[in-house]
């Protein structure tokens, strides 16, 4: 495979294979992230994608079982590259049972239902989408380019189509002054969408970033690590997903956590309540990374 670094995965993509179909970011102004900055969008030739899957066929075959197509938002593809793409992926790995990419919801509102639906034929079966928080003065400020409302619709949609999604939520990303309307926002957003599977991670203030210049100007300041326990607390309270596995074990996050919501929603609000007490021991900074 060849890739233009850097390259970026989802924790739970360690063991897949990483097929580049895009590079860079086909949004690319969240005001906080840092990843595709050096990297202007375009889609790779099909021709090179499609040699890269015949050989890592040969090379990988049978081996195989989950593949993640990047960069930022690899569905920004047409359906005319997706499905010669996906079709080569069936043939070259014959036990390939997942395959996923990054996704936003201004890229799966464009999609018509049908191409959702035949995306999902071809074995696109994982969406993974990161709202970040479900307040509209944040959306703003973290310029996502679509509100509670466009990802609750694209949810649906994809959810129609049989796609199971992967939702990410930022704790801090509302600030100081935005951090209570931000959790309670952000629950009802996670119920809205109601994922299979939700992550939260901690907003971290890259040098160079809009947010990060806003920081220094005095715009945005993150809130205290007991704060941020706290909305990590309110959306575990509040949120109502159908069955969503839920976890905290990004490097980002103070406070590691797993287990299912509802049915653990108990059981991790006393494990926040007590690292809130200081009874539980919090990562420390130095191991604290993106």
């Amino acid at each position: 495979m060849r890739y233009e670094e850097p390259i970026f995965r989802p924790p739970s993509e360690a063991h897949s294979l990483i097929l580049q179909a895009t590079v860079g970011c086909s949004w690319n102004h969240c005001t906080y992230c840092a990843m595709y900055r050096a990297k202007r969008f375009r889609v790779r030739p099909l021709e090179e994608l499609l040699a890269e899957v015949a050989a890592a066929g040969r090379a990988f075959g049978p081996g195989v079982t989950k593949l993640f197509v990047a960069d930022g938002d690899a569905l920004a593809m047409g359906l005319d590259r997706w499905e010669p793409l996906l079709l080569a992926c069936r043939a070259a790995f014959p036990r390939l049972r997942r395959v996923s990419a990054y996704a936003t919801a201004l890229n799966l509102l464009a999609k018509p239902d049908a191409e959702l639906r035949r995306l999902r034929e071809l074995g696109l079966s994982l969406l993974y989408v990161g709202p970040e928080t479900g307040d509209e003065v944040t959306f703003q400020r973290l310029a996502k380019g679509a509100g509670f409302a466009e990802h609750a619709l694209a949810a649906e949609r994809a959810h129609a189509a049989g796609m199971k999604l992967s939702v990410i939520f930022l704790l801090g990303a509302g600030g100081t002054d935005r951090s209570a309307e931000h959790a309670e926002g952000s629950a009802r957003l996670v119920t809205g969408m109601d994922p299979e599977f939700l992550s939260l991670l901690t907003l971290t203030v890259v040098p160079g970033t809009p947010i990060a210049t806003l920081a220094e100007r005095g715009g945005f300041e993150l809130p205290s690590v007991e704060r941020m326990l706290e909305e990590l607390r309110t959306i575990v309270a509040r949120s109502a997903p159908t069955a969503a596995v839920f976890r905290t074990n990004h490097a980002s996050n103070y406070l590691a956590l797993e287990g299912r919501l509802p049915r653990d929603r108990d059981r991790i609000v006393e494990v926040v309540d007590r690292a809130l007490a200081g009874a539980v021991s919090l990562r420390p900074e130095w191991s604290r990374g993106l």
